[in-house]
């Protein structure tokens, strides 16, 4: 009873492969917060019952409880952030429409905060100058800090953020600057 049933879920979660999604466990949630319950309401029976009568002897199982308690709500929580952890990657990884054999590991909480956040994301990308940033598109950084830049036009010898641009048809520029 104590803290088991928590620490199956974040078991569950450690044998995943990693970044998989398993199916969301709604029992096991549903049983720690059972537990907390069961926990909680006779622990605070035992606290009243201490502070009225100064009954010191309580203090020992008081405090068990209450790390109990502790415990398992860290578990659960450890359990749902690594989850919305998870679906926040496959935002990234596939887009803003997920595969329906994911959609059904998703719990209907899950799959609504999905939603939010692709839309957050895309509301985010479309505020970013004045045709917007593709930020899903180029997840990996250059592999090199120059880029050949090809003039199609001559327009003759220009300045680009402070920095001189040759005339030449072809040069290299910091990809910053592209």
């Amino acid at each position: 009873m104590f803290c088991e049933k928590a620490v199956d879920l974040l078991r569950e979660l450690q044998r995943a492969s990693d970044g998989l999604l398993t199916p969301y466990n709604e029992d096991g949630v549903r049983q720690v917060l059972g537990e907390l319950r069961a926990l909680y309401i006779p622990n605070q029976q035992d606290a009243n019952i201490s502070r009225a009568e100064e009954r010191s002897d309580l203090l020992p199982t008081i405090k068990f409880r209450h790390c109990c308690l502790l415990r398992n709500k860290r578990c659960l929580l450890a359990y749902l952030y690594d989850r919305l952890m998870r679906i926040k990657a496959l935002r990234w990884e596939l887009g803003s429409v997920l595969p329906n054999a994911l959609r059904f590991h998703l719990a209907p909480d899950e799959l609504e905060w999905f939603n939010q956040y692709g839309r957050s994301l895309a509301k985010y990308m479309h505020s970013i100058g004045s045709e917007g940033l593709d930020l899903v598109q180029d997840t990996l950084p250059p592999k090199s800090l120059f880029i050949e830049v090809r003039c199609l036009q001559d327009y003759g010898k220009f300045e680009v953020d402070g920095l001189n641009v040759p005339a030449e048809p072809q040069y290299a520029a910091f990809t910053a600057e592209g």
